[in-house]
C-alpha cells in the first residue's frame, strides 16, 4: 500500500481524507477530527494521527502539519461575512441559462454559470459556452458545437474539463486550456438539463427530460448505466464527495438517492408540494438540500433521510441551491430576482443579495466560499465578494 495523496477538509465535523493506492486502485478513508479546536496543539495532534495511521510517515509529517494549520486558520475566520457586489458581467447576446466556478473560482461560463479556481463558465441560449476570468472579466474561450441552447454546465474538480448539456439531447466535454471539444455524450432521447462530475473526475452523470439519469465514463464517453425510477423530467443530479451516492431531483416533486456503483435505488425523499428544481450534497455528504417551485428549500439528513431544516422566505420558485464549502451556509437563487444566504443548521436567512432586474436562475460559491456568482435572465452575471 502506498499513500498517494492526503487532503484536509473543513466540514461540520472536521476530517482528514486520505487516499491509499492498492494495486493501482485508489481507496479512501476518513480520520475524524471531531475534537479539533482552535486551541488544539497541531504537532501533538499529527503525532496522534501517525499512531493511528502508519502510512503517514515521518517524511510526510511536516506536510500534514502544514495542512492542519491551514485548517486551523480557516476555522478561525469570521462567520458573519457579508457579501457585496464586486462586478457585473454582461456576457452573451442572448440570455444566460447557467453559471459555474472552477475549483479556485477564478473563471466563469455563461447562461449556466459555474466557478472553477480562477474561472467562471456561462452557458446561453445562443448555443455557446464562454469561459471568463473572475478577476478581470476577460473571456478566455467561446465553446461552439451544440445545435441548441446550452442549459447546464459543470467543471470537473481537477479544473481540466468543462461539461455542457444542451437542448439538442447531447452533452459535450471540453478541454479548458485548449478550448477544444473532447467528446460528445449521446444516448438520451430528450433534452439534457442537468450534469455533474464525480470528485475523482472519471465519471459524469446527465439528467434528461426523458426521465432518466445516465452515468458515463469520462475517458471513453461510454454510457455505463442509467438510473430509472422518476416519473417526471430530471431537473438535477449530483454525486456525493466519496462518489458512493447520487442524488437526483425531478419534476415529479421527489428527490431520490442511488448507489453510484450499481445504479440501485436507495431511498425517496418527499415533502415538497411542487416540482423539485435543484438538489445538492454538502461537501461531507452528510446532508442534502433541495430547491422547489413551491418557493422553499429543504435540508435532509443523508443517512436518516429526515428533513432537518426548511428555508422559507423567497417570493417565487427557487431554481438553484448549494452549500458553501464549510457547510454552515446555503445559497439559493429565485425567480423573485434575489439570491439568499441561509444558516444551514437553523434555516434562518442571513443575507439577501439584491440588484438583478429579472429572475435569477443560477448561483454558486467558489472553492474557498468567499466569492459568489449569480446568473440572471437580465443577461448579466454578478460577482459578490
Amino acid at each position: 500500500a502506498k499513500l498517494k495523496f492526503l487532503k484536509v477538509k473543513s466540514y461540520q465535523t472536521t476530517s482528514v481524507r486520505e487516499g491509499r493506492k492498492y494495486r493501482n486502485q485508489e481507496r479512501f478513508i476518513h480520520i475524524s477530527l471531531s475534537y479539533y479546536r482552535m486551541s488544539t496543539d497541531v504537532i501533538a495532534l499529527v503525532e496522534e494521527i501517525q499512531k493511528q495511521e502508519p502510512l503517514i510517515t515521518v517524511s510526510c509529517k511536516e506536510h500534514v502539519i502544514h495542512l492542519v494549520r491551514r485548517l486551523q486558520e480557516k476555522l478561525g475566520e469570521k462567520k458573519d461575512h457579508k457579501f457585496y457586489l464586486f462586478k457585473v458581467l454582461r456576457t452573451h447576446i442572448l440570455p444566460l441559462t447557467n453559471v459555474a466556478f472552477n475549483k479556485s473560482g477564478s473563471r466563469m461560463h455563461q447562461n449556466a454559470c459555474k466557478l472553477r479556481h480562477d474561472k467562471i463558465a456561462t452557458g446561453s441560449f445562443d448555443k455557446t459556452c464562454k469561459l471568463w476570468s473572475t478577476e478581470t472579466g476577460k473571456c478566455y474561450h467561446t465553446f461552439r458545437g451544440h445545435s441548441a441552447e446550452i442549459v447546464c454546465l459543470s467543471f470537473n474538480l481537477q479544473s481540466t474539463l468543462l461539461a455542457t448539456g444542451s437542448m439538442d439531447t447531447t452533452a459535450k466535454l471540453w478541454d479548458i486550456e485548449k478550448g477544444e471539444e473532447i467528446v460528445t455524450l449521446s444516448g438520451h432521447s430528450a433534452e439534457i438539463i442537468a450534469l455533474s462530475f464525480n470528485t475523482t473526475g472519471d465519471r459524469i452523470i446527465t439528467g434528461s427530460f426523458d426521465h432518466r439519469v445516465a452515468v458515463w465514463d469520462v475517458d471513453t464517453g461510454r454510457m455505463l448505466h442509467t438510473l430509472m425510477g422518476h416519473r417526471g423530467e430530471i431537473s438535477s443530479a449530483q454525486f456525493n464527495w466519496d462518489c458512493s451516492l447520487i442524488v437526483t431531483g425531478s419534476m415529479d416533486k421527489t428527490c431520490m438517492l442511488w448507489n453510484a456503483m450499481t445504479g440501485t435505488h436507495i431511498a425517496t425523499l418527499i415533502g415538497h408540494s411542487d416540482e423539485i428544481l435543484d438538489v445538492c450534497f454538502d461537501y461531507a455528504g452528510q446532508r442534502i438540500a433541495t430547491a422547489s417551485a413551491d418557493g422553499s428549500a429543504r435540508v435532509y439528513n443523508a443517512e436518516t433521510r429526515k428533513c432537518i431544516a426548511k428555508l422559507e422566505g423567497h417570493g417565487g420558485e427557487i431554481s438553484k441551491v448549494c452549500f458553501n464549502p464549510k457547510g454552515n451556509c446555503i445559497l439559493t437563487a429565485s425567480s423573485d430576482k434575489t439570491a439568499r444566504l441561509w444558516d444551514a443548521a437553523t434555516g434562518h436567512c442571513l443575507q439577501i443579495l439584491e440588484g438583478h432586474t429579472d429572475e435569477i436562475f443560477s448561483c454558486a460559491f467558489n472553492y474557498k466560499g468567499d466569492i459568489i456568482i449569480t446568473g440572471s435572465k437580465d443577461n448579466t452575471c454578478r460577482i459578490w465578494h
